[in-house]
C-alpha cells in the first residue's frame, strides 16, 4: 500500500458546500465592485476550482449573480418572519436586532444583494425586485395578523407603499452603519423602529 506522502489528503467538498463556497465568493467580489466589474475568472481563482467546474454550476454570470441575491434574500426571509400570535410591537425590537446582527456578520451579502438593483442586467434586476417584494408582502401579512395594527393595515391603501419606503429607509441606514456609522447596533435598531412606528401612525 502506498504511503500517503502529502500528509492528510484535502477532503473533497460535497456539492452543496463547494456551491456555498462559490457564492461566498460571489457577495464578497460583488460588494466590492460593480456587477460589469466582476469576472468569473476571479471567483474561480479564489475558490481554487476551475473555470468549468464553475460553470457546472452556475451557467451564466447572470445565473451567478443570480444565486447570490437569491441566497441573501433567503436568509433575510428566514430572519424576519413573524413569529405567530405574538404582537407585531413586542417582536419589533428582536427582529430587528436579528436583522443586525445578520448584516454585521454576512456584510458582503448583504451589499452584493443590495447592488443587484443597480446591475445593468435585467434579469438580476428582477430577481431583487422579486425578493424586496416577498419581505414587504411579509411585513403587510404580519401586520394584517397582529390585533393593534391589523385595524389600520385594513382602512390605509398606503400601506404597502409605506412599508416599502421603510425597507428603502432600513437598507440605506444599514448600509450607512456598515461603512463605519458611530452609531451603536441598539441605536441603529431604535431609529428603525421608531421610524416603523411612525409608518404605521393613524
Amino acid at each position: 500500500m502506498a504511503a500517503n506522502q502529502g500528509g492528510r489528503a484535502r477532503r473533497r467538498l460535497s456539492t452543496g458546500e463547494r456551491r456555498e463556497q462559490l457564492l461566498s465568493v460571489g457577495a464578497r467580489l460583488f460588494s466590492e465592485s460593480p456587477y460589469d466589474d466582476v469576472w468569473i475568472e476571479q471567483v474561480a481563482e479564489i475558490a481554487g476550482v476551475s473555470r468549468g467546474l464553475l460553470y457546472h454550476y452556475f451557467p451564466t454570470k447572470r445565473d451567478f449573480f443570480a444565486a447570490v441575491v437569491e441566497r441573501e434574500s433567503e436568509r433575510m426571509l428566514r430572519m424576519t418572519a413573524a413569529v405567530p400570535g405574538v404582537p407585531v410591537r413586542e417582536q419589533l425590537a428582536a427582529g430587528l436586532d436579528t436583522y443586525l446582527e445578520y448584516v454585521d456578520a454576512h456584510a458582503h451579502g448583504f451589499r452584493a444583494f443590495h447592488r443587484a438593483d443597480a446591475a445593468g442586467d435585467q434579469a438580476v434586476r428582477r430577481v431583487y425586485q422579486r425578493a424586496l417584494a416577498a419581505q414587504e408582502r411579509q411585513i403587510l401579512a404580519a401586520l394584517a395578523a397582529d390585533p393593534e395594527f391589523g385595524p389600520v393595515a385594513a382602512r390605509r391603501p398606503d400601506l404597502g407603499l409605506a412599508v416599502r419606503g421603510w425597507l428603502a429607509f432600513t437598507t440605506a441606514v444599514c448600509l450607512e452603519w456598515l461603512r463605519g456609522s458611530d452609531l451603536s447596533r441598539a441605536q441603529v435598531r431604535d431609529l428603525c423602529a421608531r421610524a416603523l412606528l411612525g409608518v404605521l401612525s393613524d
